[in-house]
């Protein structure tokens, strides 16, 4: 007997309702209900179905050493394995989002390339483009392998099948988005048909121990389109990062069982596809000014890597109405905080100004070792006095003005000196404990600061 129940659910979060309404009320979100019709056959539930077990229960001594014995397959792009924490594990569920057109599924092809060059198993399901333009991109990416197998496929139930008939090493689908099953009334992109596809693909992946790679749409806002829920089904998140007009592109776990979500990828976007950057420092500094207001060097910390990036900042007196704080790269709110410190606490009037601040390169930069940067860049444009050449900085600010100390000091130092600065301005807890327990890179002179004077004073000559 087949029962036909509609309700709306909200895009967002999930939350069904039996009644449209304007605001969700799990999330609170406006206009994201969507009807949904779903036609299922109901029977009674057997007693077996019911207390069906997954498994005994076993000793954790044999649960850790089945952990040692797991072997990760490296995919042989060395960016993308470090964001994944050292390749792929069986088993696993991987959703990866980005902005169209980013390179979400040519870093894909590419991953399913280097598999098929060492004769393993990879199939790609794709729903959104033909055999045809698939072959294009394989040809400008000089991919190739017979292991590859490339199926044009929409509906769950025959993905299924060429997953119980080829047994591949790796499965792709791309995109989750496009894959419906016919037991559901709902239409392909919904959020009850992203639910079950999803929980289908990566209970399918548990049981074959096969990896199984997911791409997914963004959102306006930049997130994953469907619920939340399905960032809690997979394993892990990756999410594609950059702009179109710049050719660099960063791969950055937001969620990863298997290894650190601190960990991103660098990426270069030519005509034969995705580059690795060895060298990320160097590529984002490589066209930084010289002797310019306003641009200022930090080390910040991703996960094990280090990376210099510039900050550019612009301090214009406001002569076209409210004044206006634009951030690219960072947190507006963080600008914000930065330049009422400046203000209150050096006496460095930016009332009445417009700041525009950006990271050069595309790079996003969240933690708090840039606010030193951002405090020199701001007090740079707005003094028109250049930042002495071969000078870098990291430190948090507090409010009172004081610059604390970061992790990974001797990191970062190191990146400094391996790049050829020779100066670098640190909180002074950040120095003395260095010095006391390690030791300094040759040739690098620190300025110690404690608070936003200081850093002033170390780097502007006082008129």
């Amino acid at each position: 007997m087949a029962k036909r129940k509609v309700q709306y659910v909200c895009e967002a979060c999930g939350a069904a309702t039996i009644k449209w309404q304007g605001r969700c009320s799990g999330c609170n979100a406006w206009n994201t209900l969507v009807e949904e019709v779903e036609e299922a056959e109901v029977r009674p539930q057997r007693t077996s179905e019911r207390v069906r077990s997954r498994g005994k229960p076993v000793p954790l001594p044999d649960v850790l050493a089945s952990a040692q014995q797991e072997v990760r397959t490296a995919t042989g792009i060395g960016e993308f394995d470090r964001v994944l924490g050292g390749g792929l594990v069986p088993g696993s569920a991987i959703l990866v989002g980005g902005e169209p057109g980013i390179g979400k599924s040519t870093l894909l092809l590419q991953v399913a390339g280097m598999l098929a060059a060492r004769k393993l198993k990879v199939l790609y399901c794709t729903g959104e483009e033909s055999l045809g333009q698939i072959g294009m991109r394989a040809r400008r990416l000089e991919v190739e392998g017979e292991t590859l197998l490339v199926v044009p496929e929409t509906r769950l139930e025959s993905l299924t099948a060429h997953v119980e008939a080829i047994e591949p090493d790796l499965l792709i689908v791309d995109s989750i988005q496009t894959v419906a099953t016919g037991e559901l009334g709902a239409s392909p992109g919904s959020v009850t048909q992203l639910r079950e596809v999803t929980s289908a693909l990566v209970g399918m992946a548990k049981s074959r121990d096969m990896p199984v790679i997911l791409v997914g749409h963004v959102t306006k806002d930049g997130a994953i389109a469907g619920p939340k829920m399905l960032e809690h089904m997979v394993d892990t998140v990756l999410y594609f990062e950059g702009e179109r007009a710049v050719p660099y592109r960063i791969v950055r776990a937001v969620k990863n069982r298997f290894g650190s979500t601190n960990e991103i990828g660098v990426f270069e976007m030519r005509h034969r596809g995705l580059v690795e950057v060895d060298n990320p420092s160097g590529m984002f500094l490589s066209e930084r000014p010289r002797n310019a207001a306003g641009s200022v060097v930090v080390c910040t910390v991703e996960g094990s890597r280090p990376l210099m990036a510039e900050i550019q900042a612009l301090v214009s007196p406001n002569s076209y109405g409210p004044p206006r704080v634009t951030a690219i790269g960072v947190e507006t709110s963080r600008v914000l905080l930065m330049l009422n410190i400046l203000e209150r606490r050096s006496g460095l009037r930016v009332t009445g100004h417009d700041v525009f601040v950006n990271v050069a390169g595309g790079i996003k930069i969240n933690e708090p070792a840039v606010d030193a940067a951002l405090v020199a860049a701001l007090a740079s444009s707005k003094l028109d006095q250049p930042i002495p050449a071969g000078l870098a900085l990291f430190g948090e600010v507090g409010l009172t003005g004081e610059v604390r100390a970061v992790g990974q000091a001797l990191l970062r130092l190191a990146e400094i000196r391996n790049l050829g600065f020779e100066r670098c301005v640190l909180a002074h807890s950040n120095a003395e404990r260095l010095r006391r327990e390690t030791e300094l890179p040759e040739g690098l002179i620190l300025h110690e600061a404690r608070d936003v004077r200081d850093i002033i004073d170390a780097l502007f000559v006082k008129e």
